[in-house]
């Protein structure tokens, strides 16, 4: 069975920055078992599986390891492929998926992901992450998945090598480290050992927690983020009331054809 598959740099103003994700389209679901050994394949952090139901998208996002409830940057690709090289006709598509309906619809030379703010609330500090990190974090943070951990500087979140041992053995998808940005309102990395992927180059879920973190914080709805993996992205977010709003780029990297 041959099946088209289409890789694109989200978050990306051009090739070999941002987030790569993996996206292939299907007239019908394949078996779970099939899919992870296709995401685990493609061994890119996320691959995006969907297909057509009435006016929408139905979507499905694996890691290598696992399947997940929320993929920011690979729903952005998959918008993209749709617009860009399935002749998708239209300004906004509709997914639905493990956390609800997702749109993404097109707002000037970006697109624009509509997606359901976290709720968080403020956690014990965890030991392991004191030994994890060689800087400890100022506040430690609990969402529905992720910890999210904040730090004094942006230098110190750039400059961080944490111990992915130590990381794994924590009960979370994955652990967001933050602080205030220089030329933007905030900045972070995503590490996500646990499911495998060591350091997620830009990750749009996890800014369904920084969002409404920054937002109380520094008193503003509209907000510029970068996420300084050594691929890095720039993202533009808003706080919409239960909603975060986070645009972004992308480009197509690969258009091909798998044999499973």
């Amino acid at each position: 069975m041959k099946l088209p598959i289409f890789q694109a740099d989200a978050f990306a103003s051009g090739l070999f920055k941002g987030n790569p994700a993996a996206v292939i389209p299907l007239n019908e679901w394949l078996p779970d078992e099939m899919l992870q050994q296709i995401a685990a394949e493609n061994n890119l952090s996320e691959t995006a599986f969907f297909i057509p139901e009435g006016d929408h998208y139905h979507i499905r996002w694996f890691t290598p390891k696992s399947e997940v409830a929320l993929c920011g940057h690979a729903t952005l690709a998959t918008a993209h492929i749709l617009f860009h090289e399935l002749n998708f006709q239209g300004e906004q598509i509709a997914f639905k998926s493990k956390s609800g309906i997702l749109t993404v619809r097109k707002s000037g030379d970006k697109l624009q992901l509509d997606f359901p703010a976290d709720r968080i609330q403020i956690a014990d500090p965890v030991p392991a992450f004191f030994e994890a990190f060689e800087n400890q974090p100022c506040e430690t943070w609990k969402g529905r998945t992720d910890y999210l951990l904040l730090f004094e500087s942006e230098e110190i979140i750039r400059n961080m090598k944490p111990n992915f041992h130590l990381l794994k053995q924590t009960d979370a998808r994955g652990i967001i480290v933050t602080a205030k940005g220089k030329t933007v309102d905030f900045v972070s990395r995503f590490f996500a050992p646990g499911v495998g992927i060591d350091e997620d180059p830009v990750t749009g879920s996890a800014h369904t927690t920084l969002v409404p973190f920054w937002s109380v914080r520094l008193n503003k709805t509209e907000l510029t983020a970068l996420q300084l993996s050594e691929r890095g992205g720039q993202l533009w977010c808003t706080l919409s009331g239960e909603r975060v709003l986070i645009a972004g780029q992308a480009v197509t990297y690969l258009r091909g054809e798998i044999e499973v």
